[in-house]
C-alpha cells in the first residue's frame, strides 16, 4: 500500500484577470525563470490553470511569488525575466515583502511608458538618489545606471525641484580611432553625447527637447566643458565616469553648488583611457565612507537587457578574475626566482655564532 509523502504538497488554482502570454512570458520564459528559481517544485500550467508540486514550503513560495507578479501586472506594470528573478530573491530573503509594492512605484511617466527601477539594486540606487547629494552608480552594462539617473534628474526638473538638467560625459574613444571629424565644434562632439540624448528623448516630447536645449534649462556638454563653473540648482549626471582621469573627477566634484545633485555613473571594467588610472576607481577609495556621498553597486543580477547579457557579464568577470590570479601567481613565481641567489648565499656562507 502507497503512502503519500507529508512533507510534499499539491496545489492547483486559476488564474484570472491577467492573460497567461503576460505572466508566463514570450516563449514561456517567465516560466522558466520561475522553475529555476524552484527547481524542487513542478509547475505545470494548462490554460489558466496552475498544478504546484512539491514540499509545502516551496509550493507555498511560489504560488506567492505568482500572486505577486499578478498583482505587478494588473497595476500596470510591465514583466521582464529580471523583475520575475527579483521577484524571487526578494521573496526568498523575506517572504513578508511585497516586491510589486517595493519595485513598483514609477519614477516617471513619459510618453504612455512608466519607467521604474526593476530589480533590488536599481531600486536601491533610486533610493540612495533620493538621500544623498552625491551618488555614484557603479555596475556593469545594462543595469541601467545613465538611464534612471536621467529619469531621476527630469522627474526633478518637473517637480521644480531644481532649475536645469545638465548631461555630461567624456570624450573619450571606445578602443577606436575615429580621426578627423568634419564640421563644427558641436557636429565633432555630438557622437559621444549620442546616447544621452537618446535617453531625453524617451523621456521628453521631442519637440521640447530643442526648446528646453536652447533654452539652457537642458544642458548636453562634453565634461571638459565643466571647468571653471558652479553648477548650482541643478541635476547633473557624468556618464562614462571610468573614462575621466583622477583630475578631471575632482574638477567635476568640485563644481557642486547649492541646492544641486550630482550622479555619477560608471563600469571600471570598460575604462578605454589611453594610460593611467581612472578617476572612477580612485574616487572610490578617496571618498569612501564621506557623509552625504553614496556608492551604489550593481550586478549582473540588475541588468535589464536581454538575459544574455547578464550571463555575459558574469562569464567576463569570472575571466578577469581567472586573469588577476594568474597575473598574482606569476608575480609571485618571479619574487620567489629573484630570490633563489639570495637563498643560495645564505647556504654557502652561514653566519657563524660568536665564542
Amino acid at each position: 500500500m502507497a503512502h503519500s509523502d507529508p512533507g510534499k504538497a499539491q496545489l492547483r488554482f486559476s488564474v484570472d484577470g491577467v492573460a497567461m502570454v503576460r505572466l508566463l512570458g514570450p516563449e514561456d520564459r517567465y516560466l522558466s525563470t520561475i522553475e529555476a528559481a524552484y527547481p524542487n517544485v513542478d509547475v505545470h500550467v494548462r490554460g489558466n490553470d496552475v498544478t504546484l508540486g512539491g514540499s509545502a514550503d516551496d509550493v507555498a513560495a511560489v504560488r506567492r511569488l505568482i500572486d505577486e507578479l499578478q498583482l505587478a501586472l494588473r497595476t500596470g506594470h510591465d514583466l521582464g525575466e529580471s523583475e520575475v528573478a527579483t521577484s524571487a530573491r526578494m521573496l526568498a530573503v523575506d517572504s513578508s515583502v511585497s516586491p510589486s509594492a517595493q519595485l513598483g512605484a514609477p519614477i516617471l511617466t513619459a510618453r504612455n511608458k512608466s519607467i521604474r527601477a526593476k530589480s533590488l539594486g536599481q531600486k536601491n540606487y533610486v533610493d540612495a538618489i533620493d538621500d544623498n547629494t552625491v551618488v555614484f552608480g557603479i555596475g556593469p552594462a545594462g543595469t541601467g545606471k545613465t538611464y534612471l539617473a536621467m529619469a531621476k534628474a527630469v522627474r526633478a526638473l518637473q517637480n521644480k525641484e531644481v532649475e536645469r538638467i545638465i548631461l555630461t560625459r567624456p570624450a573619450v574613444e571606445a578602443g577606436e580611432r575615429l580621426g578627423f571629424l568634419p564640421g563644427t565644434l558641436t557636429d565633432k562632439i555630438d557622437p559621444y553625447l549620442r546616447p544621452l540624448y537618446d535617453a531625453l528623448g524617451e523621456m521628453l516630447d521631442p519637440e521640447l527637447i530643442p526648446k528646453m536645449l536652447a533654452a539652457g534649462t537642458i544642458e548636453v556638454a562634453p565634461l571638459a566643458y565643466m571647468r571653471g563653473r558652479t553648477l548650482n540648482a541643478s541635476f547633473v549626471v557624468l556618464d562614462e565616469a571610468q573614462n575621466t582621469t583622477p583630475e578631471q573627477m575632482k574638477m567635476f566634484l568640485t563644481r557642486l553648488g547649492f541646492g544641486s545633485k550630482m550622479v555619477i555613473t560608471g563600469d571600471i571594467t570598460q575604462i578605454d583611457l589611453p594610460a593611467g588610472t581612472s578617476g572612477l576607481k580612485l574616487v572610490t577609495r578617496v571618498l569612501d565612507g564621506v557623509d552625504d556621498i553614496h556608492f551604489a553597486y550593481l550586478s549582473s543580477a540588475d541588468v535589464v537587457r536581454h538575459s544574455l547579457v547578464g550571463r555575459i557579464v558574469d562569464a567576463y568577470t569570472d575571466y578577469d578574475a581567472q586573469k588577476q590570479a594568474l597575473r598574482q601567481e606569476s608575480a609571485e613565481a618571479r619574487e620567489f626566482a629573484a630570490r633563489g641567489p639570495q637563498r643560495a648565499a645564505s647556504g654557502r656562507n652561514p653566519k657563524r655564532s660568536s665564542s
